[in-house]
């Protein structure tokens, strides 16, 4: 996780990306298409309400990611089913802080991943065998997304 605090990690995504956070809104209370809530309409009345979509897209990104690491270090794909395709929807039944805290983990994740990955083509690019750093990132990776979907437990 981060050591900024909710308040200061949301403050820091509406300067970096608009404003879409883990409520779907940005800056100005709307969403992210500058209509209603949670985007999609006057209501945030869309397929799944808003920031669920979002969160289920960034998460299934980084599984993608994931997966990209995980044949790097030689590990078998993982499927993406069960628990890991439900976090999305388990979260957006959760309360106020447990989705503040999914969607600062997610991006934390994400910002583990993007370097780690570019990391890991430079050495693939160099010739040098990428399979033990690989493997160390899928280990943080696996290690961070369990924290982040023991949320969805509680």
């Amino acid at each position: 996780m981060s050591a900024l605090s909710p308040d200061q990690a949301r403050a820091m995504r509406d300067t970096a990306d608009g404003g879409s956070g883990p409520d779907g809104k940005g800056p100005d209370g709307k969403g992210p298409d500058g209509k209603g809530p949670g985007g999609q309409g006057p209501g945030g009345d869309g397929p799944t309400g808003g920031h669920s979509a979002t969160l289920a897209a960034k998460w299934e990104d980084l599984h993608q990611h994931a997966a990209q690491v995980a044949k790097l270090a030689q590990l078998s794909p993982e499927p993406f089913t069960g628990p890991l395709a439900a976090f999305p929807a388990q979260i957006g039944d959760a309360t106020e802080w447990q989705r503040e805290l999914a969607w600062q983990g997610v991006d934390d994740i994400e910002a583990m991943m993007r370097p780690g990955l570019a990391a890991l083509e430079t050495l693939r690019q160099r010739g040098a065998s990428a399979n033990a750093p690989a493997l160390a990132l899928w280990r943080e990776f696996y290690t961070a997304r369990g924290a982040v979907l023991a949320l969805a437990d509680r």
